[in-house]
């Protein structure tokens, strides 16, 4: 086998978790070999360093062999190399770390805190009586 679809391969080596994925993925334009977005469609040799843009991040993965069967996580490493920048991967730890920080208050679900303070607060009202 020298060539196959880059759709079936990114479901095969786990980036994506089902196919369909990997070909919306294809189709939005975050597949992207040597700076240009490829279709779902588009056959992959082995050697090839393909770009998976996943917002804030874009991962590169150099294809080493090819396979068309899904596989173990444990053996995607004969089929596949990261090769992302230590860059991107700063991006995406200060991103998932000003989540918590920049939430605004009040905004989705309560945190620990608030949820105990809330319970503080209504605990000192009986709703059960009503002296109506």
């Amino acid at each position: 086998m020298d060539e196959i679809r880059i759709d079936k391969w990114l479901w095969a080596v786990r980036i994506f978790k089902t196919r369909t994925a990997a070909s919306e993925a294809c189709k939005k334009g975050r597949v992207m070999i040597g700076k240009v977005a490829v279709k779902p469609s588009r056959n992959i040799r082995a050697g090839e360093i393909i770009e998976v843009r996943k917002p804030p991040v874009t991962f590169s993965f150099k294809v080493l062999a090819l396979t068309d069967k899904r596989m173990g996580a444990s053996k995607v490493g004969e089929f596949m190399e990261n090769v992302t920048l230590p860059d991107q991967y700063e991006l995406l730890e200060l991103n998932r770390i000003s989540g918590f920080v920049d939430r605004q208050r009040g905004a989705g679900r309560p945190t620990k805190k608030e949820r105990r303070d809330l319970e503080q607060f209504t605990g000192s009202f009986d709703f059960d009586e009503s002296d109506f």
